[in-house]
């Protein structure tokens, strides 16, 4: 980054939002860092809002913990009214908030797994809408911006069933349309597409059975390496050249510049979990 940058990053206790806060921080950014976790507990996985926000700063960058429920709005707006307060402005809004019930990786049919599968259009799809909603006069008073929401191939193809895979396709298009609105302020909005990530969830499954995982753990990607790309995306002078797309981001890392923690470029999965849609370009008021 250029300059330091006002960053909110949702969910970020652990996984993705954890690892997007890190390396903004690394960067020199004021992380607002939101989720639900305030304790650690053996019987969870490990993560905390005010361990994340204490590494961001010992990162280099400034942590600020928030606690938000992003099912309740006025808990989403008053965090945004926290932000105008202390900086009356922001330049990078993540949407990573999500739930993830424990049946979404059971196989079978839909029919067989808990109805509760739907609770991530609630926190994870509505959520994305709610906090760029109480987000966007901040970022239209600052007159430059990038909104991320944080996406998958299984906004494309079969992956964890209808449920998982809806909510995804929805914060994609959503990106899309919510790009046409903020374009005039010079506001980018995109859809990011990671791969497979070293998260604590991930790591205890590739421990559990190391030889069925060999493969995919090669290829993992680190939690940071999303937040890179975002950090490198949020001052590239191609930023709205890509805003309204769904892009994967292996490939956007390889065109910036931008290698993982270990210096490493992960492979995209384009070849075999399919392309990113392409909306069509008419704006019907």
């Amino acid at each position: 980054m250029s300059e330091s940058k006002i960053a909110v990053v949702t969910g970020a206790s652990r996984g993705a939002g954890k690892g997007i806060a890190l390396a903004l921080g690394a960067a020199g950014a004021t992380v607002y860092v939101t989720g639900r976790t305030t304790a650690a507990s053996a019987a969870d996985l490990p993560g905390t809002v005010a361990q994340t926000a204490d590494e961001v700063t010992r990162r280099g960058g400034t942590g600020i913990p928030v606690i938000v429920d992003h099912s309740d709005d006025d808990q989403v707006a008053a965090l945004f009214d926290q932000v105008r307060t202390d900086h009356g402005r922001l330049d990078i809004l993540v949407n990573n908030a999500i739930t993830l019930p424990p049946a979404l990786t059971k196989k079978g049919p839909f029919w067989d797994k808990p109805l509760d599968l739907t609770d991530l259009f609630d926190v994870g799809m509505r959520s994305a809408y709610v906090a760029t909603y109480y987000a966007a006069p901040l970022l239209v008073a600052n007159g430059t911006g990038l909104v991320v929401n944080t996406s998958s191939f299984g906004g494309s193809c079969y992956m964890h069933g209808p449920a998982y895979g809806a909510g995804k396709a929805a914060v994609d298009k959503m990106a899309h349309d919510m790009a046409v609105d903020f374009k005039p302020f010079d506001v980018a909005v995109i859809s990011l597409w990671m791969g497979l990530l070293k998260t604590e969830r991930t790591i205890a499954a590739f421990e559990a059975d190391p030889a069925m995982y060999e493969g995919l753990a090669a290829s993992a990607e680190s939690v940071e390496f999303p937040g890179r790309i975002i950090a490198a995306l949020s001052s590239h002078e191609s930023r709205m050249e890509r805003t309204g797309q769904v892009l994967i981001g292996a490939e956007v890392a390889e065109e910036l510049g931008v290698s993982d923690v270990d210096g490493n470029q992960p492979p995209s999965h384009r070849p075999f979990l399919g392309d990113p849609p392409t909306f069509s370009s008419s704006v019907i008021e």
